[in-house]
């Protein structure tokens, strides 16, 4: 039987990328398609763990570079599986589909839900978040990565603890320190920064996933508030997947009768 061959370019960055390039890179016994995987990487993080496949590094200049570089490369299907707050990529992603003619999924791994005896406290933006902090405590514990630390530069009466997988760049806040350390992360690990570092007040994304989930369940049992900033939307039109798994089904069934 003939073996169709299937090139996929999965905008990655994330866990859920790599599981993706490896369950698509696998062999399916008796299955008539072959996957090529190229993964593509923004580059932000110095020393990133690289999936299976091909891999290239960088921006595409854009939608209209995106969709140059899938048609010149012969992409059969586009999945974007970057980070749930990489809205200018996913954004990139509908447009430059839209202009190659080649189907786009979403693969964005489910948000978290509070549970009981949470404090948290919704923000739509670093901006909002920042707003908050001020009735909120004084000693923060911000893990909202690198970018975007400008947002709390101005709260000169907060100290925060920064962790980030690299260290940022200016403008920070005036009163932090760095903790650089990329997940997963454990209960006990998050309970002892707590503790360690006096921490009234948690700053994260709505990342979701269990790799940095810990430090929720400890800032519940530390009785502390918790800022929770919103992701943004999946471009409307755009088909989502939860899981690696959910993905490759949905890219096999494209070609389900070869």
């Amino acid at each position: 039987m003939p073996v169709l061959l299937v090139h996929v370019l999965v905008l990655g960055g994330t866990t859920e990328a790599r599981r993706l390039a490896e369950n698509l890179a696998a062999p399916a016994p008796g299955v008539p398609v072959r996957f090529q995987v190229t993964t593509s990487l923004a580059g932000r993080v110095a020393s990133p763990r690289l999936p299976p496949g091909d891999v290239r590094v960088g921006g595409f200049g854009g939608p209209e570079g995106l969709a140059a570089w899938v048609r010149e490369h012969g992409v059969d299907v586009l999945v974007d599986a970057t980070h749930p707050f990489a809205a200018t990529m996913s954004r990139n992603a509908a447009e430059a589909a839209a202009r190659a003619h080649v189907p786009l999924l979403a693969l964005r791994r489910p948000g978290w839900v509070a549970q009981d005896g949470d404090r948290w406290h919704a923000a739509g933006s670093l901006a909002e978040a920042a707003g908050l902090l001020p009735a909120l405590g004084e000693r923060v514990f911000l893990t909202t990565g690198r970018m975007g630390l400008a947002a709390f530069a101005g709260l000169d009466a907060s100290w925060f603890l920064v962790r980030s997988v690299d260290a940022p760049e200016p403008p920070c806040p005036a009163r932090m320190e760095v903790l650089l350390g990329r997940g997963p992360f454990d209960l006990r690990g998050e309970r002892e920064l707590i503790r360690r570092h006096r921490i009234d007040v948690l700053v994260t994304k709505d990342s979701g996933g269990d790799a940095t989930a810990p430090k929720l369940t400890a800032a519940r049992e530390a009785g502390i508030p918790v800022v929770v900033v919103r992701r943004p939307p999946v471009p409307e039109g755009v088909p989502v997947a939860r899981t690696p798994d959910e993905a490759v089904r949905w890219v096999r069934k494209l070609y389900a009768s070869g």
